[in-house]
């Protein structure tokens, strides 16, 4: 997939396009599928498939003091999106200005005269432009006038309910991570740096952790979860701790992670997590003594969830081009 920030480094090598638009934040089921259809479509009419997103998110800039926490952000959004398979993304800053375009100005400038789009697939209920003027209506009318076609795809449902970047955002706020997997297609999953934390989980505990520092913006309600832990191209089981370790008085927000079976220094490394399921609670325990006893038989129930034929974990990682190449 190539990635392009600037629409004028395109204009000229796309001849046509079949063009899916949103924000795709989490890249779920329903997304996937908007995608996959933009792909067959641009295939069967010798076009270019085009996933047009932006960066920031539009929340961030139209409403930054109440965004929600982001179920994925920019990097991950563009591994996942690469894994479907479309040729080109094209990848908008996000401005005010931007915002204050009309649809009409919006497709003409980027769409059309941009991508030379000649067909338009979109979510049930997606709306671009100023207001979000830009229904599937208003798009049909200005299909017609500027020579392209609208499609709308209708809504995923899993479970008898819809597939939506805000359901998941709620599933693993209480988390519930196991059922977040059928909505995703994958486990859900942050990445961090390792550093340096207190010293406890091998020193004290006899349990090694891997601290990280938390870059992610969505995390799952504390307590402790079985865990897939990529580090490279190698995937560990693990059992990991989300909290304020309350047996230790902490204050701040803490993601550890205890890689099974493994021994080496990960320091500044980055590492992913990929939650598979809620094991119990935080909790405050009376002593040292009772964490360690707790912390094994959650080990143990960690290598029991992990070794189920439903828990494995398949990899895939995109490779992206450098520069444009269809015409």
């Amino acid at each position: 997939m190539i990635i392009v920030k600037n629409i004028e480094d395109i204009r000229e090598v796309i001849a046509g396009s079949c063009v899916t638009i949103g924000n795709f934040d989490g890249v779920h089921k329903g997304h996937q599928k908007l995608i996959e259809l933009a792909c067959t479509r641009a295939k069967s009419q010798d076009l270019a498939s085009v996933v047009v997103t932006f960066d920031p998110h539009p929340l961030q800039v139209l409403r930054k003091d109440a965004a929600p926490p982001f179920i994925t952000l920019t990097e991950q959004k563009l591994e996942l999106i690469s894994q479907v398979g479309p040729q080109v993304c094209l990848l908008l800053d996000f401005t005010m200005e931007m915002a204050r375009l009309s649809p009409e100005e919006f497709v003409r400038k980027y769409l059309v005269d941009g991508l030379g789009m000649k067909e338009m697939i979109i979510g049930y209920d997606y709306h671009l432009g100023k207001g979000r003027a830009g229904n599937f209506e208003t798009l049909t009318e200005l299909g017609i006038k500027y020579g392209f076609t609208v499609d709308r795809l209708d809504p995923v449902t899993i479970d008898d309910a819809v597939v939506s970047s805000t359901r998941i955002r709620d599933l693993v706020q209480m988390g519930r991570v196991w059922p977040v997997r059928t909505l995703l297609g994958r486990f859900y999953q942050v990445k961090g740096q390792v550093v340096r934390g207190m010293n406890r989980g091998g020193r004290l505990l006899g349990f090694p952790t891997a601290n990280l520092k938390l870059v992610d913006e969505l995390f799952p309600k504390p307590g402790v979860y079985a865990i897939w832990v990529e580090i490279g191209s190698q995937v560990h089981m693990g059992v990991a701790n989300i909290g304020l370790n309350p047996t230790f008085g902490n204050d701040a927000l803490s993601v550890e992670a205890h890689i099974l079976d493994f021994s080496g220094d990960l320091y500044d490394s980055d590492i992913r997590v990929h939650f598979v399921q809620r094991i119990r609670d935080e909790k405050k325990f009376s002593g040292i003594d009772e964490l360690k006893d707790r912390i094994a038989k959650d080990v143990a129930l960690g290598r029991q969830i992990l070794s189920q034929p439903e828990a494995e974990i398949k990899l895939t990682r995109p490779v992206f081009a450098d520069s444009p190449t269809h015409r």
